[in-house]
């Protein structure tokens, strides 16, 4: 069967952007913002994304890319024989089903929350009752369960429709849509009275602000956002890398996403600390501020209800456009595993990932007598923690082992890979950076991960 290819250059970096902008950008980024103090957070968080998550993106697409296999067999194509290597593509396919596990139901959070805004759910209520609407929600198993699976149904629907024509026609719409509504909303904030001191809070820095929260905790909090920001370490970005041209050198394209990335987190940003301001809330309230804050300010807004309702869809499509990337990546890894077809796989899938969805949905409300980690937490909790603390940055790990060392694919081959095409190159001044710095830096992540 020969592989299919994305049809554009702007298809693979919307693609790969719409992996890397989740939840996690627009959702947690503003939130950590808002409690490391501001703006010095934001420089912290841009060099580190420079210095982590550029260069294991890089890797991730020359691995795909040269391979042109699913994570589950690329090494099969680049490791020396005899090695090992191979043993990580199951845990990075297994990584895959157990992020959408607990992203499909957040997902549908979203489009729950879209369909509320749009019919006025939340108009003219208190404070007190929007909060009573977002704990009902999650105490209504049927609720959750149906969104959750309409996220499942119609994700796997779209990419059985092919490369082309499925996954990468929905998400450049979808992906173009979201930046278009971002810049309407972050516009519409900015002219808020007062929103200027909330602006100022989050781009100016504040060492005053800093010393109080203490700068190794921000520099700690700014780092792990900026490596799990990109979604690396799991195979989302080589899947990608393996359906592209050799037309452009792969330092150039994974700065493109990261940018498109940072954009989005950075106007995420503009789009809630002038709300914030404008109507006295603080900004530091964590990860309530989207689901409960915001529906309070925009219940105070002229026009408010379009505003919530926008702001939500622009919250569906960032979650939705992880969903299909990852989507993507479960189905080739079971094209590649069992010869099957695409509608097969998407067939098998969506069945499995509903049934491996529904301890979350679930465990807010059904199965909420489970505290797999402890007192107070869920499913989610322990989904969540398993993918952030070793799936992504152990298999950042594995990568960068693999493309540096010569047990593995080693500098040489993922450097010639990496600079074939027109664009920023790889140079072997960067070389020591990568084999010995960056996996320290990773390995540190993973322990701050495991004993935080």
């Amino acid at each position: 069967m020969e592989r299919e290819k994305l049809k554009s250059r702007l298809g693979f970096i919307l693609l790969s952007a719409g992996c890397a902008i989740g939840i996690g950008n627009v959702w947690k980024f503003p939130w950590l913002v808002g409690q490391n103090g501001g703006g010095l957070f934001v420089l912290i968080y841009l060099f580190f994304l420079l210095i982590l998550g550029v260069p294991v993106m890089t890797m991730e697409f020359a691995m795909g890319r040269a391979s042109r296999k699913s994570p589950v067999k690329l090494y099969d194509a680049l490791a020396p024989k005899g090695s090992h290597w191979h043993l990580h593509g199951p845990i990075a396919m297994i990584g895959n089903y157990l992020l959408m596990m607990f992203y499909t139901t957040v997902a549908g959070w979203m489009l729950s929350y879209f369909a509320m805004s749009a019919t006025g759910t939340f108009a003219h209520k208190s404070p007190t009752q929007v909060q009573n609407i977002f704990n009902q929600m999650l105490k209504n198993p049927a609720q959750l369960v149906i969104a959750m699976g309409i996220v499942v149904v119609l994700g796997f629907f779209i990419n059985a429709q092919g490369l082309q024509n499925g996954l990468e026609k929905i998400t450049k719409v979808m992906m173009i849509a979201l930046l278009i509504i971002m810049v309407v909303l972050a516009v519409n904030s900015l002219f808020l009275p007062g929103a200027a001191e909330g602006t100022k809070f989050y781009l100016f820095p504040s060492v005053k602000r800093i010393e109080k929260i203490g700068l190794l905790n921000v520099i700690v909090a700014a780092m792990n956002q900026a490596f799990f920001t990109l979604s690396v370490g799991m195979g989302g970005m080589a899947i990608f890398g393996s359906y592209i041209d050799k037309k452009h050198a792969l330092l150039s394209e994974s700065i493109n996403v990261a940018f498109l990335d940072t954009f989005v987190a950075i106007v995420s940003g503009l789009i809630i600390f002038p709300a914030c301001f404008a109507y006295h809330v603080e900004p530091n309230s964590g990860p309530s501020l989207i689901f409960i804050t915001l529906p309070n300010i925009f219940n105070h807004m002229p026009l408010g209800r379009l505003w919530g309702s926008l702001f939500f869809v622009f919250m569906s499509f960032a979650a939705f456009s992880t969903v299909l990337a990852v989507f993507e990546n479960i189905m080739a890894c079971t094209m590649d595993l069992f010869s099957v077809s695409r509608k097969q796989a998407a067939l098998i899938n969506v069945v499995l990932v509903f049934l491996l969805s529904l301890p979350c949905a679930l465990g807010f409300n059904v199965l909420s007598g489970i505290h797999p980690l402890g007192a107070e937490t869920n499913f989610m909790d322990l989904e969540d923690f398993l993918v952030s603390n070793i799936i992504l940055p152990g298999g950042s790990f594995i990568f960068v082992l693999f493309c540096t060392r010569r047990y593995g694919w080693g500098w040489e081959h993922f450097k010639k890979e990496a600079n074939t095409g027109k664009g920023l190159k790889i140079i072997d001044g960067m070389r020591f950076y990568m084999t010995w710095i960056l996996p320290v830096i990773i390995l540190l992540i993973i322990i701050l991960g495991l004993i935080h």
